[in-house]
């Protein structure tokens, strides 16, 4: 399955004046990269896949309806996977687009 495409315009519509964002396919979806580090990713199996602080992700995933992203067989410290039920409205969707870009500023550029 591709990724959803108007989840992707959703997300590029939220990062309208953010600062040195790129997109990328990666992962079968398509990733926003902020200062070269990977934000938020309208994911190929359905909504997104959000990179935040690792030291914040169990206490993100005991607060939120998501779960620890699965790569190759073992949960991922830091990323997290929210489904599409979960971003039907604007605020839902930049709850997580904001969690992933703050997550990336704090990043040493990697341009």
């Amino acid at each position: 399955m591709a990724y959803d495409e108007d989840l992707a315009h959703r997300i590029r519509e939220l990062l309208g004046t953010e600062r040195r964002v790129r997109e990328k396919k990666m992962f079968g979806g398509l990733a926003f990269l902020v200062g070269g580090h990977m934000a938020i990713a309208a994911s190929r199996q359905g909504g997104v896949l959000v990179r935040v602080d690792p030291e914040e992700s169990d206490r993100i995933l005991r607060t939120a309806k998501a779960e620890a992203a699965v790569m190759r067989g073992r949960p991922m410290t830091g990323w997290i996977r929210v489904g599409s039920e979960q971003l039907t409205t604007k605020a839902q969707l930049r709850k997580w687009v904001q969690l992933g870009t703050d997550y990336a500023r704090s990043l040493p550029a990697n341009l």
